[in-house]
């Protein structure tokens, strides 16, 4: 079992959530409440990633934020460091790719948001920022916990534009994919059965609770409309 490999995809996982469950919330809101032209093109490039292949992505942003690209030369120059075969360009690459995944649950729960609930809070004279977090919020969660799950296991179980990326660098970019592809490579089957049999557990496990939790949260905010 390769545990640095496990532990390090659990923090790309946490990293990419944080940093992309509030831009995907701001968003959705947006494009839920709002209408104007070319909203159907800025949907479409946000599935985008749902459709190509991660190997397609990891090459774009492989020759975009390389080293020999403007905008890899003026990261570089920011951040010190090159993002490719970076830990830091792994979770570049890991929200962009999960965008979808976290964007289109979370517009969704916006949308179904009845409209008189945010004239009534509008007319109470609540300001924009409360009815996000007193009024919207609460009603959109289980949406934000579908993609925050679905994001994390996304990350944890990715290998195409990871190993584009990142590389195979041990402490650094090797994810617990690259590790289980690495063993199966050397014929060690019973490591490569162990890490994959603690994707699954770990899969099943997240998935039953939040599929568990939504149901419940559905029916007590359905219980207090009546």
């Amino acid at each position: 079992m390769d545990w640095e490999a496990l532990l390090l995809s659990m923090k790309l996982s946490s990293v990419t959530v944080l940093l992309l469950i509030p831009f995907a919330i701001i968003v959705s809101r947006f494009l839920a409440y709002r209408q104007f032209r070319g909203k159907s093109w800025v949907e479409a490039l946000i599935m985008v990633p749902l459709v190509l292949p991660p190997t397609v992505i990891g090459y774009y942003l492989l020759v975009g934020l390389g080293s020999q690209s403007w905008l890899g030369q003026l990261l570089e120059g920011i951040l010190g460091h090159q993002l490719v075969f970076n830990f830091s360009g792994l979770v570049v690459a890991s929200i962009v790719v999960n965008i979808p995944f976290a964007i289109q649950p979370i517009q969704r729960a916006f949308e179904a948001v009845p409209e008189d609930v945010r004239d009534a809070a509008a007319c109470c004279g609540m300001s924009r920022m409360k009815v996000l977090f007193k009024i919207e919020l609460p009603m959109v969660w289980p949406g934000v916990l579908t993609a925050l799950v679905l994001c994390f296991s996304h990350v944890l179980g990715e290998f195409g534009v990871v190993l584009m990326m990142g590389g195979n660098i041990a402490g650094e970019t090797k994810t617990i994919a690259i590790s289980i592809y690495d063993s199966v490579q050397a014929f060690d089957f019973a490591s490569a059965g162990q890490m994959s049999l603690v994707l699954l557990i770990f899969a099943v496990t997240v998935l039953a609770f939040t599929t568990s939790l939504s149901r419940r949260m559905g029916a007590a905010h359905v219980s207090r409309r009546r």
